[in-house]
């Protein structure tokens, strides 16, 4: 081996064991560590996790300082969460916190039936079979809900709302997402409630997005209602692109959109939501059982407005609504 090969070795060598698992090295300090296993990228989320961090400190856990988290993310390739949960099971967290949906909250539960789990999610747990019953639990997992798919209507109803001549809604749903195709049941029945035809579009791809956008315009519909979940909350900022790029008026279901220049939202505060799971968390830091804590079910939902976006679409917000909002941007 040459004095080159020889040093990159010591180098490779010295950087495992710089990269040596923060675990490790807290579980020898007696620093608790938290898992937080997400689906998609971190730095989609920074407003969650920052939520999540005040509730950690609500209870006196200072990431960094007496608390360690361990950061998995399977960048939307959902299929190497197992993997990702088994790791941090592996590393023997305290509790593993879940993010980006059902399907990361179900491979956390599939890897460990006695690390405590905290989910956050917006579907039924207890349908999903992640816990016995919302107010008792059971087993080794607990969280937070809110029910964003069971406020299709009200968002139809807002859209109708601000753009009344309408005739033809369009929905951009990830039919990777199990909840999709009810969802979609649900949507064309209370669209027809309204009196309005209704477009379902498809994507679970940045290729397919830009697709799905071309059918929306060839079916000429005049505006937009996106689907809860967590690939188009990633992918935000591509959304508003198209959507302002065909002009057409949109709700979405989360504020990160209009604070990122979109039209309107309806739903629930999503860092508030990671801040309760913060405090969950920190709570069984301190000893308490997880299956003592019920299910949080949100059902606040809040309406956020941005007259910015609307002047751009050429879109004129109607008093009621500006009335009716909890936050208008402008």
């Amino acid at each position: 081996m040459n004095s080159r090969m020889r040093r990159r070795a010591f180098i490779t060598l010295l950087g495992g064991a710089a990269a040596w698992p923060l675990t490790a090295r807290a579980q020898q300090q007696s620093i608790p560590v938290v898992g937080l296993l997400s689906s998609v990228a971190f730095n989609t989320r920074r407003d969650q996790i920052a939520g999540f961090h005040r509730g950690l400190q609500e209870l006196g856990y200072v990431p960094g300082r007496n608390v360690v988290i361990e950061y998995r993310s399977a960048n939307n390739q959902v299929d190497l969460l197992p993997r990702l949960a088994a790791d941090l099971v592996t590393q023997q967290v305290a509790v593993i916190v879940t993010v980006g949906g059902d399907v990361t909250a179900r491979a956390a539960k599939a890897a460990t039936a006695s690390i405590p789990l905290i989910f956050v999610i917006g579907s039924d747990p207890v349908q999903l079979g992640l816990v016995a019953s919302h107010n008792r639990p059971g087993g080794n997992a607990t969280g937070i809900s809110f029910q964003v798919f069971a406020t299709l209507g009200k968002r139809l109803e807002l859209l109708s709302e601000l753009v009344p001549a309408a005739s033809t809604f369009g929905f951009l749903v990830n039919p990777n997402n199990p909840n999709s195709e009810p969802a979609a049941a649900d949507a064309q029945d209370a669209a027809k409630k309204l009196g309005r035809a209704l477009v379902t579009v498809e994507a679970a791809t940045d290729d397919h997005l830009a697709a799905a956008f071309d059918r929306l315009m060839q079916s000429k519909v005049d505006a937009l209602m996106v689907a809860p979940d967590p690939f188009f909350l990633a992918r935000r900022e591509q959304i508003l692109a198209l959507v302002g790029r065909n002009a057409l008026p949109t709700i979405y279901p989360f504020r990160e959109f209009a604070m990122l220049g979109g039209l309107m939202t309806y739903g629930t505060s999503l860092a508030e939501a990671y801040r309760e799971a913060g405090i969950y968390a920190g709570k069984i830091l301190k000893g308490e059982k997880v299956s003592d804590l019920p299910v949080s079910q949100v059902n606040k939902f809040e309406l956020v407005l941005n007259l910015f976006a609307a002047k751009a679409l050429g879109v004129k917000v109607p008093l009621t609504l500006q009335v009716a909002a909890d936050e208008v941007i402008e």
